[in-house]
């Protein structure tokens, strides 16, 4: 349990690590507040700023060498520009993509300011998309005009487009231009991503979260009944 603390960056130390008062309703680091998304980023930049998070290959053979400082920028500039759509914490964004930089920039992005997201895997169908929107109630979704798999290319707005067609809870589509389709855009529901966060600031200020608050809604199959999330 010590180690499990000494590897994790806190704003509000817990006053004890298990509550047990009420077994089996187990709690852990109950009073406790971080944010994953300091985790993940802040907390290198003091002397790993330079060092690769990750690479990234995608297709047609694009590629891209992202340092922690570049990846801290992006998610911090599309956190600021969530927060310009009144996003929140707790408000629930679905993410949409395919294997893609801005799938981690959104999944951190939402960390960070409080959101909670719940990515949805690329090759889904239209209806199956639909499911997770609406039960999730998510007011924004992260996607791209369209997604490059096999040598294919994946309509994913407009996949979008079906999926929230009677749906009313949406407030916009973020939409990444991975090739250069701007089929099924709409400037009066969409926003290209690029438009939304190439104007932000570069540092976005950390939601603090409780160690019980939610982080993201992952979803079942669905392939015995309606997903569960």
């Amino acid at each position: 349990k010590k180690q499990a603390l000494e590897r994790i960056t806190w704003f509000k130390e817990p006053s004890e690590i298990l509550d047990d008062s009420n077994p089996p309703f187990f709690k852990w680091f109950k009073d406790g507040e971080l944010n994953l998304s300091y985790n993940c980023l802040d907390r290198h930049l003091e002397t790993d700023s330079d060092r690769v998070a990750f690479y990234w290959e995608g297709e047609p053979g694009d590629t891209q060498e992202i340092t922690y400082r570049n990846l801290y920028e992006r998610v911090c500039k599309l956190s600021n520009a969530l927060k310009k759509l009144n996003v929140g914490k707790g408000d629930r964004v679905a993410i949409y993509l395919g294997m893609t930089p801005e799938i981690v920039v959104s999944m951190l992005a939402c960390a960070r300011i409080g959101a909670v997201h719940s990515v949805v895997f690329g090759g889904f169908a239209p209806d199956s998309l639909k499911n997770r929107i609406e039960d999730c109630e998510s007011t924004v979704v992260i996607t791209a005009n369209e997604g490059l798999r096999g040598g294919k290319k994946i309509p994913l707005l407009s996949n979008v487009k079906k999926a929230v067609k009677d749906y009313d809870g949406l407030k916009k589509t973020v939409v990444v231009k991975r090739t250069d389709s701007s089929e099924f855009f709409d400037p009066k529901t969409d926003i290209w991503f690029s438009d939304l966060v190439d104007k932000q600031e570069k540092e976005c200020k950390i939601s603090e979260q409780n160690s019980e608050d939610p982080l993201f809604i992952l979803y079942t199959s669905g392939s015995t009944g309606k997903p569960k999330g």
